[in-house]
């Protein structure tokens, strides 16, 4: 084989490759969208169901969840909802607005809330918006209560040699401080705080479960139960999990042919599809060599869909 053919064949063989690549990420973005339409987005498209939200980690002020609790309310194909809840709290603002989300949905379907490790604190408060509320026997509930926390790095300062002088307009402006041992009016600014929101909590945990306030106060005194104990408590409605839950939906004529849908955060899913997708479509054209499935995740993952830092701050909270 003389020298141009050689040469005719490598070109042509640069070609096919470069055509076998701009195939492999047509095909990637064509997933990507039939998932977004299918699978992602427009899940409320499908026929009648029984929603599933998953709440987990720390509670706070979450506008998607709020959003996604509207859709829910509003789409009359959701026959009931399902709140699973494993987080061990958080702000009760942010507990104080799911709470009323979950309610609001409860005004036209019902809910059942799904206590799965640990729902504890701002965690029950969201349990207690289910209709019912249905627990593993060892799972962690309870912690009614309420606390401010706030650091104190005066003697540090101390140690350092660094001071801080401050002229204020009033002496309870911006305290507690971290920058001196909070005065005694101060402490009683902060435990006034800190009562109001607990009388509240215990107020909603009254109403909720239809107990003597009484009662729940001698419950609200932080300790953590089991679901044993909670049920003997009354506060929760029963021990299982799927079964359980849906022989309470059967009693409010939810049949136990709908399916249930989980209704995710489209931005998680979506991240994770299209990495797994593309490293999918690589293996499958013979490019697996070039990006590894794992690696190329983690990459799409964590670089290219990373959004920003992230600050958390603990203040009142449960």
């Amino acid at each position: 084989m003389d020298s141009s053919a050689i040469a005719d064949r490598r070109q042509l063989r640069r070609k096919v490759g470069f055509w076998r690549i701009v195939a492999v990420l047509l095909l990637v973005a064509l997933g990507f969208a039939l998932y977004s339409v299918a699978g992602g987005d427009l899940v409320v498209n499908r026929g009648p169901q029984i929603a599933r939200i998953k709440i987990s980690g720390l509670i706070q002020d979450d506008t998607e969840l709020l959003e996604r609790l509207k859709k829910i309310e509003d789409d009359n194909r959701v026959k009931a909802l399902i709140v699973s809840i494993s987080s061990t709290g958080g702000t009760t603002y942010g507990g104080e607005r799911i709470f009323k989300a979950i309610r609001a949905v409860a005004a036209k379907k019902p809910v059942v809330s799904d206590i799965r490790t640990v729902a504890a604190s701002a965690g029950y408060m969201i349990a207690t918006a289910g209709d019912d509320i249905v627990a593993g026997e060892t799972s962690i509930t309870g912690s009614i209560g309420v606390i401010f926390q706030y650091p104190q790095v005066k003697d540090l300062m101390d140690k350092v040699g660094v001071s801080l002088d401050e002229i204020k307009s009033a002496p309870l402006k911006a305290e507690p401080s971290p920058f001196h041992p909070a005065s005694d009016d101060a402490k009683a600014m902060i435990r006034n705080l800190v009562m109001d929101s607990y009388d509240w909590f215990v107020d909603l945990v009254a109403d909720r479960r239809k107990l003597p306030r009484d009662e729940v106060v001698k419950l609200a005194d932080g300790s953590i139960y089991t679901g044993r104990q909670a049920l003997k408590n009354k506060l929760v409605d029963s021990l299982g999990g799927d079964e359980a839950i849906r022989a309470y939906l059967d009693t409010r004529k939810v049949g136990k042919d709908i399916p249930i849908v989980d209704w995710d955060a489209s931005g998680k899913r979506s991240s994770f599809f299209f990495s797994r997708a593309a490293a999918d479509l690589l293996n499958l054209f013979g490019y697996g060599d070039l990006v590894k499935g794992e690696d190329f995740q983690k990459l799409m993952t964590e670089k290219l869909f990373l959004d920003g830092l992230l600050s958390v701050w603990q203040g009142v909270g449960h």
